[in-house]
């Protein structure tokens, strides 16, 4: 694809700065929308992504031959893939999200004064929010309709990867979008895959609110060091699951084996597994792994379970494999379990096993990530099995949002003072 400067004579940050300052222009429209006129218009955006569904499909398939010539790993491939029931499922998740509640204008607290002041701190859209992806075309219509459903502009800029794919998505949004009355730039998408218009986007304060980086260590880990702009974002999603002494082993095999091999490319993976020590069938539990091709890389005990578990180095319990690969760890009870999560945890998803009420409680008391689960897999951490609709990413810091971040996590507040003559003595 061209760059900006070959088709324009814009440089990147200058394209970056136009594109910016007409989000801005279209979220003050688009905030001044009634809530229903916002939902109307997603409700367009999802029935215009369905009709394209021949286009959009052909410009999929486009990046994925693309991407296996490059050498895509076989998770990133599928992180990339549609086909009918994804594409149908995105579009669904976009009218879902029409349907949830708007934050926006929500009165958070009220109070009154001994004065007789009268405050209110009430819900209001962000802004325009920046949101820089890699291989998930998906991401490209979640972040565009839980934007539009709280009052924000969207400026995207996805991955390489998923070029083709973007451009045909947000292109049947857009028409949506303005056949129900939002403005074409309220959800806008880079027009180039210059790296440069990911620093221009950081280096934007003044002009882009938010930034959320939705992709690998790299970008994250680019992103908080660059901005100049506000970050929401988790930099990688090292997730364990804990098999307790007490776990019941029929509900420890199916929630490990989905944990990590139902989709081992997403976020919510599990990435490391601790058995305790004392749980009564490590085989058992480890045997499904392995029949489903999942690597296994563990600590010396762990490899005593099973001959076929590769050793540990230091760095694959730092790993977000984001594939077929597990580290396996055997842990003395949940004192070491709860020392290891937090040596080694990037405070994103962890899940205990067990029937033990007091044991999980606990699990749930001490463990300090965004999302803690007792006998689930890793795998519903997502926006949508929350009931949220869908997500725009999930956030592990500790300030504004945490965890999956839908339309609440995408609004701030203003304090609203109602008075009758008073005067400050």
């Amino acid at each position: 694809m061209a760059s900006a400067a070959e088709t324009t004579g814009e440089s990147v940050a200058e394209t970056v700065a136009r594109l910016a300052r007409a989000g801005r222009e279209a979220q003050r429209a688009l905030a001044a929308m009634s809530s229903e006129a916002r939902a109307g218009a997603l409700r367009h955006a999802a029935t215009a992504l369905r009709d394209a569904e021949t286009t959009v499909l052909a410009a999929n398939a486009e990046d994925c031959a693309a991407g296996a010539a490059n050498g895509l790993s076989s998770a990133m491939l599928d992180r990339l893939r549609l086909d009918p029931a994804r594409l149908a499922a995105i579009a669904d998740a976009i009218a879902a999200i029409a349907e949830l509640p708007d934050p926006v204008g929500e009165i958070i607290d009220r109070r009154q004064r001994p004065n007789g002041l009268v405050l209110e701190r009430v819900r209001i859209p962000v802004g325009l929010i920046g949101i820089v992806y890699e291989s998930r075309p998906n991401v490209t219509a979640d972040a565009a309709a839980l934007c539009v459903r709280a009052g924000n502009a969207a400026l995207l800029r996805g991955g390489s990867e998923a070029a083709r794919s973007n451009r045909a998505i947000h292109a049947a949004l857009v028409e949506g979008l303005v056949a129900g009355g939002v403005p074409a730039d309220a959800v806008q998408l880079v027009p180039t895959q210059d790296r440069a218009a990911v620093g221009a986007m950081l280096q934007a304060a003044g002009l882009i609110d938010m930034i959320v980086p939705r992709g690998g260590k790299g970008l994250v880990a680019r992103v908080q060091a660059e901005a100049r702009v506000p970050v929401l974002a988790h930099l990688e999603g090292i997730n364990h699951t804990y098999i307790h002494a007490a776990a019941d082993p029929a509900k420890a095999r199916a929630i490990v084996l989905n944990a990590k091999m139902r989709r081992p490319g997403v976020c919510g993976a599990t990435e490391t597994l601790l058995v305790d020590a004392t749980y009564p069938d490590p085989h058992g539990l480890l045997e499904p792994l392995l029949e489903a091709g999942c690597e296994l890389r563990g600590d010396a005990r762990a490899r005593a379970i099973d001959p076929r578990i590769l050793p540990a180095g230091a760095n694959d319990w730092d790993s977000e494999y984001l594939d077929a690969v597990l580290s396996v760890a055997v842990v003395d009870g949940l004192d070491q379990a709860l020392a290891h999560i937090a040596a080694h945890g990037s405070q994103h998803t962890e899940a205990i096993v067990t029937e033990d009420a007091d044991a999980a409680e606990r699990f749930l008391r001490e463990v300090d990530s965004a999302i803690v689960m007792h006998n689930a897999s890793t795998q519903f951490a997502d926006g949508g099995e929350f009931g949220l609709g869908a997500e725009i990413g999930i956030a592990t810091g500790r300030l504004h949002a945490r965890g999956p971040v839908a339309l609440e996590g995408l609004t701030t507040y203003k304090w609203l003072v109602r008075g009758a003559g008073q005067i400050r003595p």
